[in-house]
């Protein structure tokens, strides 16, 4: 059965559709034209090679949902889990928008042009950022400006000149303007010293001030064709890839990033924990695992590193970066680093709720991991123990939870500055809890420590 993927709505030129699991795009007659370019010029098979842009293979017409419309049918490379800029570190941005401006250089060279810069055009693909959308390209106009220079400078400058100018978490904002964050806001919210850099001051502050001033005029194509150049149009996409390159942030340092180095393990007990961890991954042998507070990754490579797609997720944007640092590093392949509060996970936004689908939507897998995580559920943020395991089972079937007493010295960090409500936080209230939801299949002590790792199966 055809269902139309409910996100893919928004171009003429086509859309997305899904038949038993598997992707498919529909490239629409509208766009036969900028297509058979994109294919016969050789920018498509460029782009491909150098893993820049998502491989397809063509299938037949009659696969077509719309047929009165279809001019292909294509099969895209599948991808694993689809992320949100929103969720993204600040490295991770940095290499999206570094690599949609470089797609948009060499569409120049093919003579085509990038008509959509979204940063929802770009996932990550075996732990490098990936052009998903091969609708977004039309055949160049000599004298005409770049029609995405706007929504680059929305989707992708504004939050990485926040983040790293102002603060860090500011990347949040994109989450509540899923069309780009709004220039002159991005310029309100930019520290006054950011007018002295060409890039920012240019593509930012005087940007929003010229949309301010344009709002109510009607500016014709007519009226700016033939008035820039194509060279122009390079030195506006080097212009805005020497300000991106020139943003960066701190390295990171907080309560959680040096976590592994800050805790009651002693190296015998920090690599039994990873041996355990690993004996179960390996008893459930998944095919998709995601591991919930991984911190900087420690853990979640006991499932990527066995070739498990793992997503990981930490609240903690420098935690995060420095896992995404170590994929790079490593050219790991099977891990993606994101920013998610599982206390308030990435909601079903956009359009009828429907653009850009929910944390839940977006599973469930094989194995979910719950490492050194529920004292911050359950005390640091009063979520009970039975709540938490309900969330936990709606993500997967087979779950690797540590449970954490109130005598390790984490818990006592956090019940410190308030007072123990907590009367059924204990061994035996945990299981309690859990057992509405799981069954345990494994129990095992965590040698050196007061802890105890579990494995189990969703009820």
């Amino acid at each position: 059965m055809q269902e139309k993927v409910s996100a893919s709505f928004r171009d003429p030129s086509g859309f997305m559709f899904k038949v038993d699991g598997l992707y498919y795009r529909q490239v629409n007659l509208a766009y036969q034209k900028d297509w058979d370019l994109f294919i016969s010029s050789g920018l498509y098979q460029q782009l491909s090679k150098a893993k820049a842009i998502v491989a397809h293979e063509e299938m037949p017409l009659d696969m077509a949902t719309m047929s009165e419309k279809a001019y292909k049918v294509i099969k895209p490379t599948q991808l694993g889990f689809i992320s949100y800029p929103y969720e993204w570190c600040f490295n991770q941005y940095k290499d999206a928008a570094i690599l949609t401006l470089s797609i948009a250089r060499r569409a120049l060279e093919y003579g085509m042009s990038l008509k959509d810069a979204s940063a929802y055009n770009i996932q990550f693909l075996d732990g490098k950022p990936i052009f998903i959308d091969t609708l977004s390209f039309e055949t160049y106009q000599e004298g005409l400006p770049w029609v995405a220079y706007k929504q680059f400078c929305q989707h992708f400058l504004a939050p990485l000149a926040l983040m790293a100018k102002t603060d860090i978490r500011l990347g949040g904002l994109t989450r509540d303007y899923i069309d780009g964050i709004p220039l002159d806001l991005a310029s309100k919210l930019l520290p006054k010293t950011t007018k002295l850099s060409f890039g920012l001051a240019t593509h930012i502050h005087i940007h929003a001030k010229s949309q301010q001033k344009y709002a109510d005029q009607k500016v014709s194509q007519k009226e700016v064709s033939g008035k820039i150049s194509k060279q122009a149009t390079y030195n506006l996409i080097d212009s805005l890839l020497s300000a991106v390159r020139g943003l960066d942030v701190p390295t990171i340092s907080t309560e959680w990033t040096d976590y592994y180095q800050d805790n009651n393990y002693t190296e015998s007990s920090f690599e039994a924990k990873r041996a355990l961890v690993t004996d179960f991954v390996k008893q459930v042998n998944p095919k998709t695992a995601w591991d919930l507070g991984g911190n900087t990754g420690e853990f979640s490579r006991c499932a990527s590193d066995l070739g498990i797609p793992t997503v990981s997720f930490d609240i903690d944007p420098g935690a995060v970066q420095q896992n995404y640092a170590i994929v790079k590093k490593q050219k790991e392949k099977f891990m993606l680093p994101l920013i998610m509060d599982l206390t308030n996970p990435s909601p079903s936004i956009g359009w009828h709720n429907q653009e850009r689908d929910s944390l839940k939507d977006r599973g469930p897998v094989d194995l979910v991991m719950a490492l050194a995580l529920i004292h911050h559920m359950a005390i640091a943020n009063n979520v009970p123990l039975r709540e938490v395991a309900r969330s936990f089972a709606d993500f997967g079937e087979h779950l690797i939870i540590e449970f954490v007493p109130k005598q390790d010295s984490q818990v006592e960090r956090l019940l410190s500055s308030r007072l123990d409500i907590f009367p059924d936080y204990t061994l035996e209230g945990f299981k309690q809890a859990f057992s509405e939801y799981y069954s345990i299949l494994d129990e095992q002590p965590v040698q050196g420590s007061e802890r105890t790792l579990f494995l189990m199966k969703r009820n």
